[in-house]
């Protein structure tokens, strides 16, 4: 008999990471949850399980790793949403929890996951400030998302050997939960993306946790090391042709049409 695969979530209290926890849920699988603060509302599933801890402290992280290992068992996969949210230094927040607490993991995961049935597979969680420059985050946030890609693409080549998987996902723009109000509030600005994601909508926190399952799952056993951009297509479009879109020169024909054939 195949054993229920046991993911690990590391942020899981809320947001993306919240909903990633359910959707695993829901799916069948036991999932070991480690955040800074208690979630309320997944105390009363008999699958989950939370561990608040601080990952950028090294040794209380150790202790929760192993708690989990003795309390609920081996672990099949993992999914690394933790980013810096304290009020001190933000670039040495990121660096201690999104850098130096994503390798901790890594190299714990090198040496712990079992196989018990989808494979072996972790996903990090990127964005696409990774790459593209979001103007509304500190140039921490950006250097972190970058980091995080390439450290992806370093254990992908280090874990193969070992049957282990590992891919980001760089989500663009996601309704979580917590923002649901927010948009509902300001319709406007929901609007305006709706107007420039080509696929015409807004992305949501299960788009997320659907990807992230997909990569922890034997459905994905050939896939790693790779950064999967969740946008709907807009940072496809060139930037001048988006301006355009959304000035009063939408219309405005600013190539020469293709000369007819006589």
């Amino acid at each position: 008999m195949t054993a229920r695969p046991h993911t690990l979530v590391i942020g899981g209290t809320r947001g993306i990471g919240r909903t990633i926890v359910r959707h695993l849920a829901a799916d069948g699988g036991v999932v070991s949850v480690i955040g800074r603060s208690q979630p309320s509302d997944i105390d009363g599933d008999p699958q989950v399980r939370a561990w608040t801890a601080d990952v950028a402290d090294a040794q209380a992280l150790a202790r929760a790793l192993a708690d989990v290992v003795r309390t609920n068992g081996s672990v099949s996969g993992a999914v690394l949403l933790q980013r810096y949210r304290g009020e001190g230094d933000d670039w040495a927040g990121e660096v201690a929890t999104t850098l130096t607490a994503t390798r901790q993991l890594l190299d714990w995961a090198g040496e712990h996951l079992q196989d018990l049935g989808s494979g072996k597979a972790v996903v990090v969680i990127s964005s696409i400030a990774g790459t593209l420059v979001a103007s509304e985050q500190p140039v921490s946030y950006h250097m972190a998302k970058a980091a995080v890609v390439q450290i992806v693409r370093y254990y992908a080549v280090a874990f193969g050997p070992s049957l282990v998987r590992i891919n980001a996902i760089s989500p663009g723009t996601i309704v979580k939960e917590e923002s649901k109000a927010f948009y509902q509030d300001h319709p406007d600005l929901e609007r305006l993306y709706r107007d420039i994601v080509p696929l015409g909508r807004m992305g949501t926190a299960d788009d997320v946790a659907n990807l992230a399952q997909f990569l922890l799952s034997d459905r994905a056993s050939f896939l790693t090391g790779q950064n999967i951009v969740l946008d709907g297509g807009v940072s496809l479009r060139s930037h001048e042709s988006l301006a355009r879109r959304v000035s009063p020169l939408r219309d405005l024909q600013v190539a020469r049409p293709p000369a007819r054939k006589s």
